[in-house]
């Protein structure tokens, strides 16, 4: 008997239908994938089976959790289940955890609260899973705060927050939407590591078919609240009956098409961005009233050139120093020491004309659009920021002009007089590369632009930076630690570690015959569907 079992479920949030009549089976010791893009239905259908819906759902459909009806629980019933026997982990856990408690505090809580030890005891076991999920207290001390740990270290806290009690369910959201690939695998390796130890049944919910198709038992893809396709992995990875799953599949291994006789206007080779030996310092902490630890380098002796019309990709770990790059490119940080040239012009430490020309020269699209725009304005000035610094410029040329670039990145005019809240991800992600090339730059830097987005999103956003490279004869620095999708898209790739450019050359050369031990790992950490099936062929 399985130990989860979902049928016919129905959703309804204020008289609107989100699942339509889901079912489907996970076993203990067995990892069910659920994929689909956002607002498919994936993450209500976790929220039902945990009870912890928004107001005014109407929700209907069997749910039950080892023989026990958890759509007829009350809710003193499902505080017993929640964090006991059925565990989750959020997409993003920064927001899951509280700032103003200490990891120790947060991991605590729940063994405290099931199991009514002292709080010497819940230390011991806090301290056990998480040296269990990669953080020993001897290095991250109990005492720490969220803010104080990286992205991959808040997630194995999560994690260890939800599997302290080796709960018979655990429910991962997401969990690792955003992070370094190398972490991500870390994270998967960790969780299928919890699998097999605890015979615990993982319900692992995610958009990118590549990221479960390595370690799931079984899949569900869910599309616009209702179950498409399901079963067991290799055939449905084989087969691909349904047209929605073969699109999943072809987005995870998307190829922009190019223009074979494209060539720059510039005339290939000419260095639109020359950066020499460029060095960035953070200060160090403080620790006194006159001391201070020694400088942070966040980019050490950097050098490289980017020709017009070329697409560069700068891929790393986080906190490599890929965005202090980035953002010392864009006269937001100035370096310690070096120089950069655009189009052979000093840029190293603009005055307010050079900055201003900077501007029309450099643009940037940054990983998170919304949190780049300011909510109470509309689109039409949103992507018109660019040009407040043109005086000359009318009210109306700047309007026809935000116009051109709403329509160069396929929206339309009527998106004009809308705000961003009213915009999905991917047309936010839009409207910030239109707000790019509004000046007509002559370099674009996007910075992980595409690492929180749905892989057919993530496809599209890809396809409209080869075209806008074609169109508008732009050169981009594309900074990724995704290999795979700088692999699809860029000319030449750098690999970055500790502020350093470790290796580049062409981007087929880094990912067939990557030279560092650094660049093989990020190869192999990167999510291969195509290898998988490959793999599965052979195995069938």
């Amino acid at each position: 008997m399985a130990l989860l079992e979902v049928d016919g479920l129905n959703l309804s949030i204020r008289g609107r239908h989100i699942l339509k009549d889901v079912g489907f089976a996970i076993e203990r010791g067995k990892v069910t994938g659920v994929v689909g893009e956002s607002g498919s239905g994936k993450s209500l259908t976790a929220l039902s089976i945990m009870q912890l819906l928004p107001h005014r759902s109407d929700l209907s459909g069997s749910i039950r959790f080892d023989g026990f009806d958890i759509a007829a629980a009350s809710e003193r019933e499902m505080c017993a289940l929640r964090g006991d026997d059925i565990g989750m982990v959020f997409q993003e856990p920064m927001t899951a955890l509280n700032p103003l408690k200490t990891v120790g505090e947060q991991v605590m809580e729940g063994i405290r609260l099931h199991t009514g030890a002292t709080r010497k005891e819940a230390r011991e076991r806090a301290e056990a899973i998480l040296e269990h999920v990669g953080l020993p207290p001897s290095q991250y001390a109990l005492t720490r705060f969220p803010h104080e740990l990286s992205g991959g270290q808040r997630q194995r806290v999560v994690i260890a927050m939800a599997c302290a009690l080796r709960p018979k369910l655990l429910i991962a959201d997401e969990p690792t939407t955003a992070l370094d690939v190398v972490v991500q695998a870390r994270i998967l390796d960790l969780l299928n590591m919890l699998v097999d130890e605890n015979d615990m049944a993982l319900m692992l919910i995610s958009h990118d078919l590549g990221v479960v198709s390595d370690m799931a038992d079984d899949i569900v893809i869910m599309r616009g609240g209702e179950i498409v396709e399901a079963g067991p992995a290799i055939p449905v990875l084989k087969n691909r009956t349904h047209p929605y799953t073969r699109q999943l599949a072809e987005a995870s291994t998307h190829v922009p098409a190019r223009d074979p006789d494209w060539r720059p206007a510039d005339g290939e080779g000419k260095a639109v961005v020359s950066v020499s030996n460029l060095v960035c310092e953070y200060p160090g902490r403080r620790t006194g009233m006159f001391t201070r630890e020694p400088p942070f380098r966040a980019v050490d002796d950097v050098s490289f050139d980017i020709g017009a019309g070329e697409i560069a990709g700068l891929v790393g770990e986080s906190g490599c120093g890929k965005s202090t790059l980035g953002r010392s490119l864009l006269g937001l940080m100035q370096p310690s020491s070096g120089r950069i040239e655009f189009d052979g012009r000093d840029v190293t430490h603009p005055d307010s004309e050079t900055r201003s020309e900077m501007v029309e020269f450099v643009q940037a699209v940054f990983q998170d659009p919304f949190a780049s725009f300011n909510p109470r304005h509309k689109a039409g000035r949103l992507v018109a920021e660019p040009l407040f610094l043109r005086r000359e410029l009318s009210a109306a040329t700047k309007r026809d002009m935000a116009l051109e670039a709403l329509e160069n990145v396929g929206m339309h005019a009527s998106d004009l007089d809308k705000y961003a809240h009213e915009f999905s991800g991917g047309q936010r992600q839009r409207l910030a590369i239109a707000r790019a090339v509004v000046n007509q730059p002559r370099l674009i830097i996007a910075d992980e632009p595409v690492s929180a987005l749905d892989v057919s999103i993530r496809a599209q956003v890809v396809d409209l930076i080869v075209e806008l490279r074609e169109r508008l004869d732009l050169a981009w620095l594309f900074i990724s630690h995704d290999l795979s999708v700088v692999r699809s898209l860029c000319d030449t790739v750098m690999v970055m570690r500790s502020g350093r450019i470790v290796e580049r050359g062409s981007a087929q050369q880094i990912h067939d015959n990557p030279r560092e031990e650094y660049t093989r790992q990020l190869v192999a950490a990167a999510p291969d569907l195509e290898a998988v099936i490959a793999r599965l062929g052979d195995e069938g």
